[in-house]
């Protein structure tokens, strides 16, 4: 009596929708972001490698250890390499969200070295559309606007008035996200908000974060643009238990 063929046996597992992609995954996506917004991020690459590497060889032929410095030229050349193309990929990624609802919201939360930023705006102006963003750290509260300058001002300063009465102790910082005068643009939100001194320590950024849970936002909010970080950054939890 003959047993029927056990089906499927060696079958694939299907794969799950929700697993992120490998590292391999990312950079292949991080490569195809930059090389459709700027033609040149393949010869640009290259040319890092390819200079790195010569330079090395060059040295060596002059020093001595031609075939380790070669190597080391062309290891430091994949690294400057790989610091263009993050570059690369920033720019595109912001020229992608451009004029997007929420896009400085998105660019707030890449910030790390211990920065938490809520998942969604904590204000926002029904009829004009402009939005607050808020982001807590050991510089204390960071407070993001979006929107025309004029308009947004008068948002922003009645969430640092609020935010002010709660939080009587602790500093509330304010910018302007935007392309007037006077407001940062997205390549200048992280680099202003990492600028801030530090005047909180962990267990008070804590303290900081609860108490702001329990204040609470307005209504529905719109979602924050996703896909801005081309590595995928997400708010750096291990970054605030000093890790």
């Amino acid at each position: 009596m003959s047993e029927e063929p056990r089906k499927g046996l060696f079958r694939r597992k299907p794969k799950d929708p929700n697993k992120k992609p490998g590292r391999l995954a990312q950079m292949k996506q991080v490569y195809e972001l930059s090389a459709k917004h700027n033609k040149a991020t393949p010869w640009l690459l290259a040319a890092a490698v390819l200079g790195c590497t010569i330079l090395g060889l060059l040295a060596g032929l002059l020093f001595g250890g031609a075939v380790f410095t070669t190597i080391l030229g062309f290891m430091v050349g994949l690294l400057l390499g790989m610091f263009m193309l993050g570059r690369f990929a920033e720019t595109a990624a912001f020229a992608q969200m451009d004029g997007q609802p929420g896009a400085f919201g998105a660019v707030l939360n890449t910030a790390r070295r211990g920065y938490l930023m809520d998942d969604q705006p904590i204000a926002v102006d029904p009829k004009s559309r402009d939005l607050v963003f808020r982001s807590t750290g050991r510089s204390g509260v960071v407070l993001l606007s979006e929107g025309p300058k004029g308009r947004s001002a008068k948002l922003l300063a009645k969430e640092k008035k609020r935010h002010e009465r709660i939080l009587p102790n602790v500093p509330v910082h304010t910018f302007q996200g935007g392309k007037e005068d006077g407001q940062l643009t997205m390549k200048q939100v992280v680099p202003s908000v990492q600028k801030l001194p530090r005047k909180l320590n962990k267990a008070e950024v804590l303290a900081v974060r609860n108490r702001l849970a329990a204040l609470g936002t307005q209504s529905t909010r719109p979602p924050i643009p996703k896909g801005i970080d081309p590595n995928k950054a997400r708010p750096n939890h291990k970054a605030m238990r000093g890790r």
